[in-house]
C-alpha cells in the first residue's frame, strides 16, 4: 500500500486533490481511498487530506502517519519539521515552490518534484488554486500513474471552461515539475 498526506490552506483545493488523486488511481485499476481532515473551515486555515492506494481493497480509515510520499500545495508550509514527521526514508516530496531549491527541505527526503504551482494556477485560472498543478507534478515525479488518468478525473470534476483550464495546469504541472534526488545533485 502507498499512502499520500498532502498540506495546504483553505482555498487551495487540498481536499479536492485528494479526491481526484484517489479517482486518478482508480480509473488506472487500482483501488484507492481518500479524506480530508480540517481545522477551522475557512479559507487560508491550515488543511490536511490523506490517500491510500494499493492492488487490493482498502480497509483503514485512519490518517496517515507513515506517508511515502508529501504533497505540499502551501510553499509556506516547507520549513515546518510536523510536515515530514513519520514519512518514510524513502520519501517523496512534491512541492509547490516559487524559487529553485537551494538546499532539502528534510534530510530523510530521497526525491523531490518542485513546481511553481502557484504561478501556474494564476496565469491559468487567475485564482491560486494550486492542486491541478501539483497533480500533475505528482505523476511526472512518483510516476505511481499515468497523467492520462489525472486529466480524465480533472473531466470529472469541472465543468465549462474550467476543464480545460485545469488540464493545462495538470499538464504544466507535468512537463515543468523540476526533479531533486536525495543523493545531494541538484541541490
Amino acid at each position: 500500500m502507498k499512502e499520500i498526506r498532502l498540506h495546504g490552506r483553505g482555498g487551495q483545493g487540498a481536499s479536492i486533490a485528494a479526491e481526484m488523486l484517489a479517482a486518478s488511481f482508480v480509473l488506472d485499476g487500482k483501488y484507492a481511498s481518500s479524506f480530508p481532515m480540517h481545522g477551522f473551515e475557512r479559507r487560508g486555515a491550515p488543511v490536511t487530506a490523506f490517500v491510500r492506494v494499493d492492488e487490493m481493497p482498502i480497509r483503514e480509515k485512519t490518517q496517515i502517519y507513515t506517508p511515502d510520499c508529501l504533497m505540499l500545495l502551501d510553499p509556506m508550509q516547507k520549513g515546518s519539521p510536523t510536515v515530514y514527521a513519520g514519512l518514510k526514508p524513502s520519501g517523496i516530496l512534491v512541492l509547490n515552490t516559487p524559487g529553485p531549491l537551494k538546499e532539502k527541505p528534510d534530510d530523510i527526503l530521497q526525491l523531490i518534484g518542485a513546481i511553481d504551482a502557484t504561478h501556474i494556477a494564476l496565469q491559468q485560472l487567475g485564482i491560486p488554486a494550486t492542486n491541478t498543478c501539483i497533480l500533475g507534478a505528482f505523476a511526472a515525479t512518483t510516476r505511481w500513474l499515468t497523467l492520462g488518468s489525472i486529466l480524465s478525473s480533472i473531466e470529472q470534476y469541472f465543468k465549462g471552461d474550467l476543464v480545460q483550464k485545469n488540464i493545462r495546469c495538470a499538464q504544466k504541472g507535468f512537463e515543468e515539475v523540476v526533479l531533486h534526488k536525495g543523493d545531494g545533485h541538484g541541490f
